[in-house]
């Protein structure tokens, strides 16, 4: 299998993470986003969307991250059977796409990609806006785990969904610390050896 990627996305992070978890293996091709790599015209004939990830099996041809991390964990305990359980997995994995990731992206765009790509200063207004986002949802997020080790009860591909996501917080400097549930959440994901394989490879390209 190929998987193309750009390691330092968090949507990126997520499907390796998930990999690495399960002992995956995939030949990695680089698709430097700064440059406009997923913008070719060869790219493009795998993803019209022109995003990252892609994954490629043989000639079948998978974009979209979640649905990604659910032919990886097709059949395995990263997904649950349990229709309430895999019900909550769905919940969260919408969560992340509808609320947590537009919040970041928003914050993320003007911290993070502006700089690296010579766009001029961040715009406070929008930092502030999404950063307030960020909040609350990470509250969304608090109450969830309440009583809980993980978002779903066992450990599932939501939890490396959402901790892709806050894995990159700290470079758009998005704080979580009054957050109580979900620093101690973040520890035990981001102990795991997956996600720390995961973040040695979050490098961004020259």
């Amino acid at each position: 299998m190929k998987l193309y990627d750009f390691p330092f996305s968090p949507n990126c992070r997520k499907v390796r993470a998930v990999a690495y978890e399960l002992g995956v293996s995939f030949e990695f091709v680089p698709v430097n986003l700064l440059k406009g790599e997923s913008h070719t015209p060869a790219f493009l004939e795998k993803n019209p969307n022109g995003r990252v990830p892609v994954l490629e099996d043989g000639n079948f041809v998978l974009w979209e991250s979640v649905a990604i991390l659910r032919y990886l964990g097709a059949g395995t305990a990263l997904m649950p059977t349990s229709p309430r359980v895999a019900a909550d997995v769905d919940r969260w994995l919408a969560w992340q796409l509808a609320h947590l990731g537009p919040a970041m992206s928003k914050v993320g765009f003007e911290r993070v990609v502006k700089p690296l790509r010579r766009l001029g200063p961040p715009d406070a207004a929008l930092v502030e806006a999404g950063t307030a986002d960020f909040a609350a949802a990470t509250a969304v997020l608090e109450r969830g785990l309440a009583g809980r080790e993980y978002v779903a009860g066992p450990l599932s591909i939501a939890d490396f969904a959402l901790a892709a996501h806050y894995s990159i917080a700290p470079a758009c400097g998005l704080d979580t610390s009054r957050f109580g549930a979900v620093e101690s959440w973040l520890a035990r994901m981001l102990a795991r050896d997956s996600m720390k394989r995961t973040l040695a490879d979050a490098k961004v390209p020259a």
